[in-house]
């Protein structure tokens, strides 16, 4: 299956973007990308175009506009600021308050051997997020909190910063986690069985579950469920490393 579809019409695409699929194209096979996928799903007959994005391991809500008129309506509301997005996190440890926001600045991370990593920096761009602690649970692994979470503003990287600069990294994070140097392991397909057991998860625990945005007059709503995997940890069940079909290789690390 290319993904699940949410909602067609003539002008909109909505979707679940499954975890570990990179939105843009790459060099592997038609598969390999979300926008190769949705190319695939529409036909040659028409050109999608992508409005926002989500990290390779984030799943959840997209929108795309079938076509240019509807794109740029799109990017119109995105800029005005009447889009919402609320996603769900795990992150290790208990949040010990109910709910509140982390608004620290964010710039590129010059102390980090990772080129792709933001941090935490007084010269940053200025960012808002706030969450809304579900719940806290244990299991074998440790003890965990499960979050919703929505952004003022959408700085690359921004809630896996805030979360893990407030020292609770999300479940699963290879780059803002324990050890940044599990993504270097990772992109370059040298993770461990052990370094599999501390990530827990083979996806970061982050998932975009519902988007609202105004569209020909009227508020729509469009909800997507976690990820197997997601779920079955939450749930308190045994969860699987998944494997990439297009990649075999990539989630492994072998």
């Amino acid at each position: 299956m290319l993904f699940p579809v949410l909602h067609e019409d003539v002008d909109l695409l909505v979707l679940h973007k499954p975890a570990g699929l990179v939105c843009h194209p790459t060099k592997g096979d038609a598969y390999s990308s979300l926008i190769s996928r949705v190319r695939i799903h529409l036909g040659a007959e028409q050109e999608p175009q992508m409005v926002h994005r989500l990290d390779r391991e984030t799943s959840g809500v997209m929108v795309f506009g079938k076509t240019a008129e509807a794109a740029e309506e799109l990017r119109r509301l995105w800029l005005s600021g009447l889009v919402t997005k609320e996603y769900l996190a795990v992150v290790h440890g208990a949040m010990a308050e109910p709910s509140g926001v982390l608004d620290a600045p964010i710039g590129k991370d010059l102390n980090s051997p990772v080129s792709i990593r933001d941090w935490v920096r007084p010269d940053g761009a200025a960012c808002t997020t706030r969450w809304w602690r579900v719940r806290v649970f244990e299991r074998a692994e440790g003890v965990f909190s499960l979050l919703r979470v929505r952004l003022d503003t959408g700085r690359k990287h921004q809630i896996r910063i805030h979360l893990s600069a407030a020292g609770h990294p999300l479940l699963g994070d290879k780059l803002y986690g324990a050890d940044q140097l599990l993504y270097l392991k990772f992109v370059e397909r040298r993770l461990e069985p052990e370094d599999r057991t501390r990530l827990i998860l083979s996806n970061q625990a982050l998932h975009a579950a519902r988007l609202w945005l105004p569209w020909q007059g009227q508020e729509q709503e469009f909800v997507s469920p976690p990820e197997p995997d997601f779920l079955a940890f939450v749930e308190g069940r045994p969860v699987v490393w998944v494997r990439d079909p297009h990649d075999p290789q990539r989630a492994w690390g072998a």
